[in-house]
């Protein structure tokens, strides 16, 4: 017999789960697992059911006692902490204290089931919260709930049999060609000038826009190598780290104007540190402060809405210029692939599904090449 339940003496509510667990193969003795369990009969056979799972198959199933949200906290501090960006794990942890907490916190991780997760979602837009956070959650949830398989508290990741959030997507609309002209001219009068054209002719995220170095940009080459971003994050100030994924650290070909605005900027940025003198902190940053320091976001945000006044862009923000750069390239006829590796996407797919809106030609073209292949053919 592989396992038995039986009751404890005369207590209604008192019994003992024996899973024998085969023979230890360096002793050669036989192994029982005895458990107690204060409950009713059914509880101890889940109990038994999950140590059985163990021995079938070696993963170590919660006694009952760890709830969802120990289980979470776990997570945040052994996993997410020392593996995700600062700005990241705060996101995370704001997700699952806000959220998942409150709603699934005192389930038993080992009781956890599909229902539950999919109740918690509808709770969320029961609240009036956006079905964007609730997608977030879900992601949260199951990234976690991945990690309890993984570490044998779970057989099976509940979030996995439950239906995503649906989100309505927001199609992207880059500036028009006009307003792009208004805007880099608005911008030329400003400190922000090179940041903002570098930041359209390349399609950099403002966080590696934030991050580059001199040395990264090799002039002479017309390329420069993205390999470091910039985060600020509140409390604890400016983070430089890696990009997360490996395509995201690239090389990106520069324009000839892009190099000669750098060129001067270079040379402007030195006299600066000339005049600030021991105060000036050399991080070789190429956008920085007047005394070398990493842009504070608060002060871009407010030098960009003052760009968009004079140029009578209230809508832009400041990431639209990279939708801007990938969309005029495009729709120039450039191959997805060059604009997804510009873009440090991880695959071109992302590229296209983003973006194929701006190729209103793209089938048409597509219909032809296939009536040419088959005259030809």
């Amino acid at each position: 017999m592989q396992g038995h339940i039986r009751k404890r003496g005369k207590a209604k509510d008192s019994w003992t789960v024996v899973v024998d667990m085969g023979y230890d193969p360096v002793t050669g003795k036989r192994r029982q697992v005895w458990r107690s369990v204060r409950g009713t009969k059914r509880e101890a056979q889940e109990l038994l059911v999950n140590l059985l799972h163990q021995r079938q198959t070696g993963v170590d199933a919660p006694t009952g006692r760890l709830t969802v949200a120990e289980f979470l906290e776990r997570w945040l501090r052994d996993y997410a902490q020392p593996n995700t960006a600062p700005k990241t794990f705060r996101r995370y942890s704001e997700i699952v204290h806000i959220h998942l907490v409150p709603l699934l916190g005192d389930i038993p991780l080992s009781k956890l089931r599909p229902l539950h997760v999919q109740r918690a979602y509808a709770e969320v837009a029961r609240k009036g919260l956006s079905a964007q956070t609730a997608l977030h959650c879900h992601r949260v949830l199951r990234e976690a709930l991945k990690h309890a398989v993984r570490w044998q508290l779970l057989s099976r990741n509940p979030a996995d049999a439950v239906e995503p959030p649906k989100v309505n997507r927001r199609e992207i609309t880059a500036p028009t060609l006009e307003e792009l002209r208004t805007l880099t001219a608005a911008a030329d009068i400003t400190a922000y000038g090179v940041l903002v054209h570098v930041a359209l002719l390349t399609g950099l995220r403002l966080g590696e826009l934030l991050g580059l170095r001199w040395q990264d940009v090799d002039l002479e080459r017309r390329v420069l190598h993205v390999r470091q971003s910039c985060q600020w994050l509140s409390g604890h100030g400016y983070t430089f780290r890696q990009p997360k994924t490996y395509r995201s650290v690239r090389p990106v070909s520069l324009s000839p104007l892009t190099v000669e605005r750098l060129k001067r900027h270079h040379a402007s940025q030195l006299e600066e540190r000339l005049g600030a003198g021991p105060a000036y902190q050399n991080l070789d940053l190429v956008f920085a402060t007047p005394i070398g320091r990493p842009i504070y976001p608060g002060t871009l945000r407010a030098n960009w809405l003052r760009i968009l006044r004079e140029a009578s862009l209230r809508h832009l923000r400041f990431h639209d210029l990279r939708h801007a750069h990938a969309s005029l390239m495009l729709q120039n006829g450039e191959h997805p692939k060059v604009v997804s590796e510009r873009l440090g996407h991880s695959t071109v797919a992302i590229t296209m599904d983003l973006y194929s809106h701006v190729m209103p030609g793209i089938q048409d073209e597509a219909a032809a090449r296939l009536d040419a292949l088959l005259a030809n053919g």
